[in-house]
């Protein structure tokens, strides 16, 4: 193959012919490679799709169980929550593996998602994007309106706080010096800082969203608002107390109905001093008439007790007279005596 001068011109062609076919096997085996990984990609895709609609089926069989057996079985109840965190993990992986593989996202780019479009309440603010383009790049002449393209993207806000200031200000009579000044507005607690829609976001972050003072605290101290976990607690304290002529209005409305349904719930209840917990209940009457064609307002009014006693409803229904629809609580028992209420089982 060689000679004195060095490799023949015979043999570098040859040697060019090999590197072609040699990279043109890479190639071949790299397409190769390509056409596997997108198979798995779609396999895997389709079992994740798979698993998702079980999932689906599964969540939409408890839910069904929950209607034909009843409301209140809290075993069914315990189950959908957790097919409800499951489906939730599934979808959240789902969309981890739509970001990482921008291929199979395209692919399922060109399909209906069937969206639904975003509310017409909502305020809008429009962002108008110009083109850099001032003239036509092709001929330079002036360019004219043609209609425009437009996208709708849901943000949010965050809420922000303000500082409302009250400003009385004093005037004086130029005759005999007689001073008058506006009456200080009312505020929720006297002499206190919180306004009216401070004190309603506090009370339903914690007893409607579940969110304890303290993290209340955390989330008020990052944009600068330092409000400690007693300050808090104090104010919600105080609305307690502000409220309490309202619950006692609820009471009396639902006690006046001629039908009420009960049922009492156990609660996990700490215990000062061991941190750990005791089981207390929550006592609900609600009167609604809705289904029996009655235009009145349905209302629910909620009482607490540290135990499961009988005393405790026996208390709570004192003066009723109708029918209670309940279980079969041995407490209730003493409340049919006298023939004031009369029982409907449940």
């Amino acid at each position: 193959m060689t000679s004195g001068d060095g490799i023949l011109p015979d043999d570098i062609e040859a040697l060019k012919a090999l590197v072609l076919a040699r990279e043109a096997a890479l190639q071949e085996r790299d397409g190769d490679l390509e056409q596997l990984r997108d198979t798995v990609s779609t396999l895997q895709k389709n079992l994740s799709d798979r698993t998702l609609e079980i999932e689906h089926l599964k969540l939409w069989i408890a839910k069904l169980q929950r209607m034909q057996f009843g409301r209140k079985s809290e075993k069914i109840d315990r189950q959908i929550e957790q097919l409800e965190l499951r489906l939730e993990d599934l979808q959240t992986d789902d969309g981890t593996a739509a970001v990482e593989s921008p291929r199979s996202r395209r692919a399922e780019g060109s399909k209906s998602t069937g969206r639904k479009p975003l509310p017409d309440h909502l305020p809008r603010q429009d962002i108008v994007h110009q083109p850099v383009e001032e003239a036509c790049p092709q001929c330079g002449g002036a360019l004219a309106d043609l209609g425009e393209d437009v996208a709708e993207q849901l943000e949010y806000v965050p809420g922000h706080w303000r500082v409302i200031r009250h400003r009385r200000p004093k005037k004086a009579c130029t005759c005999c010096d007689c001073i008058v000044q506006a009456a200080a507005p009312s505020r929720p607690i006297d002499r206190g800082m919180p306004g009216p829609g401070l004190l309603a976001h506090i009370l339903v972050a914690k007893f409607c969203d579940h969110l304890p003072l303290y993290r209340q605290s955390i989330i008020y101290a990052r944009d600068g608002v330092e409000l400690s976990r007693s300050t808090l607690a104090d104010w919600v304290g105080q609305c307690s107390a502000l409220v309490r002529p309202l619950v006692e209005t609820i009471r009396q409305y639902v006690m006046s109905a001629k039908k009420i349904h009960t049922d009492d719930t156990p609660v996990p209840v700490l215990e000062p001093g061991n941190g750990k917990t005791k089981t207390g209940r929550i006592w609900t009457y609600v009167r609604d008439d809705r289904p029996s064609g009655s235009n009145e307002a349905p209302a629910a009014w909620f009482a607490y007790s540290p135990n499961r006693s009988g005393e405790h409803p026996q208390a709570h229904l004192l003066g009723f007279k109708g029918t209670l629809q309940a279980d079969a609580f041995a407490g209730y028992d003493a409340i049919y005596e006298s023939g004031a209420v009369r029982e409907a089982g449940c």
